[in-house]
């Protein structure tokens, strides 16, 4: 079909708004990146902005060998992809068996488990559940409590009532039980959902901290990455003040700041362009039916 000439010009108007909404997004970033590989002394005088200026990796090399750093970074990574998988069998496991109509108690379920989306128990109740359980200071209180998302367990069975139900009716007559069913037939047509809360899990967990800050005391060890750089935001005017006692090499904070950010920040952004094409798709399709 051949446009005419106003449409190709409002396409040339979006592509150019596209353009100046992605240069604003990656902004920041690039501020960041600039800092994180300039020199002290045109930090203090506050002339990077987005490009380096007295380029040097000073800041990534001493967080390489910082063996906190390289352990809180390898640490995260190992729970990522943990708690993504266990999330991801959690969803599926509640979602499949609320699709069939004959299940006992189903509308019962259903309530309950949409229920927890509008009330829960709060800060404090979770905590006392989580001591008596002997589950702080452990790995296990950054995996368990937030293996499962009620809202990404609704998307995942707004996508199996998708599924014409003539594909499980033919599967049935095979002699089919609900587990071949699963692996065999909603499982292989969900890629794309199923990419998409693995994208949601895994940068839910990549990002967390708040969960590490209250439960993780005396452990060290099992710092996240995030936890880790916002202890070294909160001590930021710790360094300042050995920078004026001549302790610490002035602007040295501010590099180490930006280096850290951007080791927190990289991983997840590579990550994220392979599942980039599943991400639409998974929630348009998922949301169709509630």
């Amino acid at each position: 079909m051949i446009k005419s000439r106003s449409t190709k010009v409002g396409d040339w108007i979006v592509v150019a708004i596209c353009c100046v909404l992605i240069f604003i997004c990656l902004l920041p970033m690039l501020n960041v990146l600039a800092r994180s590989l300039s020199s002290t002394q045109y930090l203090i005088r506050n002339e990077v902005l987005l490009w380096p200026k007295g380029f040097n990796l000073d800041a990534y090399t001493t967080v390489l060998k910082d063996a906190k750093y390289t352990h809180s970074l390898a640490f995260t990574g190992v729970l990522t992809v943990v708690c993504t998988i266990l999330s991801m069998i959690m969803t599926v496991l509640c979602a499949f068996p609320l699709i069939f109509d004959n299940l006992r108690g189903r509308k019962f379920l259903n309530a309950i488990v949409v229920l927890t989306m509008y009330f829960s128990a709060g800060t404090i109740p979770q905590y006392l559940l989580l001591f008596k359980l002997g589950m702080l200071d452990t790995v296990w209180v950054l995996i368990i409590p937030s293996c499962l998302s009620v809202f990404n367990m609704i998307i995942m069975r707004s996508f199996f009532f998708g599924i014409p139900d003539s594909l499980r009716e033919a599967a049935e007559i095979d002699g089919a039980g609900p587990w071949r069913m699963l692996v065999q037939i909603y499982l292989p047509l969900s890629t794309s959902v199923m990419a998409t809360l693995a994208l949601f899990y895994a940068v839910g967990r990549w990002n967390g901290f708040s969960d590490a800050l209250l439960y993780i005391k005396t452990r060290t060890d099992l710092y996240p990455i995030q936890l880790l750089l916002y202890n070294i935001l909160q001590n930021t005017t710790a360094i300042e003040v050995g920078t004026q006692e001549g302790f610490f090499e002035p602007g040295v904070g501010e590099t180490m700041k930006m280096a850290t950010v951007m080791f927190a920040t990289v991983p997840i952004l590579v990550v994220y362009p392979w599942l980039q094409r599943y991400f639409v798709t998974g929630v348009t399709i998922g949301a169709v039916k509630g």
